[in-house]
């Protein structure tokens, strides 16, 4: 029979403020990592035993032990089908699984949920637009990877490309994925204290996680329904109507905004102006922003009109001077009037 892990599996804490230090609910549990993986591997694995090592297993512990565990799988597949996207397919369902698990386990462990049901709730639609969002793209279709990939094969080694593959494709994403999640294990230990009601502020957090989505929503679907194409819009190659006529990467933007929100929820709920979390957002802040520059790399090399429309309109929040995005069509009709009359000249 699996024995449960030793010890507590939460900590012992007195103030809102001790939920966030790190050295009072992270180092003490951080031995439970080892001691996790020597159960798992006993011999002897029914399911009661099973779910008494889950419930007495700190559930942060357990959570990034999982985002271990998938990293060498993500290697071994992406190796072996030479496709460096298994990551990629597993975006949209990552953290929702981490902010469930967070949540049952509170709730085996009878302990308060509302907010935690509230972070899945978000969680669940999050995860149902993007994975909506890749299977319309194709992403889940036999062979599919994301192109930016493909342009770095180009440009490393293949020997530091698997080097960049172990360090940072398979491990540092998997690892990221819980890690933008780890702001619900602050709510679950706050909540121990503060009960189940919601605030005012805790709604306006989560229902302003849920708009965010929805921002994210309308923007996906206005670059696969725009309103109404115009003859310089097909010329140019991309969108500038809509959201995209106010930021050049707004689901970007929402995106990013959804999990500086839910660090500043743990942040707002613990009475801390900041705490250990924050490696979560700002790893993923950083990401996107070197993931973006990349992206818009690319783009400007495919489509000479892209570096007026960087001048005209901000990356991801708008810009208050300047003309925008209407300065940009006058640019095309000027183009296109200038090429008719040539045209007719010869």
């Amino acid at each position: 029979m699996i024995l449960p892990v030793a010890g507590m599996s939460l900590p012992v804490v007195k103030t809102l403020a001790d939920c966030a230090d790190f050295s009072k609910t992270v180092s003490p549990f951080i031995p439970q990592l080892q001691t996790l993986t020597q159960q798992l591997f006993h011999p002897t694995t029914d399911f009661e035993s099973l779910k008494s090592l889950y419930v007495s297993t700190n559930p942060l512990i357990s959570g990034f032990a999982l985002s271990l565990f998938l990293a060498p799988i993500f290697l071994v597949v992406s190796e072996f089908n030479k496709n460096y996207s298994q990551v990629d397919r597993c975006w949209s369902i990552l953290p929702t699984l981490y902010n469930a698990h967070f949540t049952i386990w509170a709730h085996l462990n009878g302990l308060p949920t509302q907010r935690l049901d509230n972070v899945l709730a978000f969680s669940c639609l999050w995860s149902l637009r993007l994975t909506f969002n890749y299977w319309r793209k194709g992403g889940y279709s036999i062979g599919s990877e994301d192109y930016r990939w493909e342009v770095l094969r180009e440009k490393i080694p293949p020997s530091l490309f698997f080097v960049f593959n172990v360090l940072f494709i398979s491990l540092a994403q998997s690892v990221l994925l819980f890690s933008i999640t780890t702001p619900t294990y602050v709510l679950l230990l706050a909540s121990r204290l503060t009960g189940n009601p919601m605030t005012t502020v805790d709604l306006a957090f989560s229902r302003g996680m849920i708009a965010l989505v929805l921002l994210e929503f309308f923007a996906d679907n206005q670059q696969w329904i725009p309103p109404k194409y115009e003859r310089e819009d097909l010329d140019r190659g991309f969108i500038v109507t809509g959201l995209f006529s106010l930021s050049r990467h707004p689901n970007f933007a929402a995106e990013q905004t959804i999990w500086v929100l839910l660090y500043q929820w743990c942040c707002y709920e613990t009475l801390t102006f900041w705490n250990w979390t924050f490696f979560g957002a700002m790893s993923y802040l950083i990401l996107f922003q070197a993931s973006t520059w990349f992206t818009e790399l690319v783009s400007s090399g495919k489509y000479p009109e892209y570096a007026e429309y960087q001048q005209l309109v901000g990356k991801f929040l708008p810009k208050l001077t300047g003309h925008g995005v209407g300065e940009l069509r006058r640019r095309a009709v000027v183009k296109r009037d200038a090429n008719a009359a040539a045209g007719k000249k010869s």
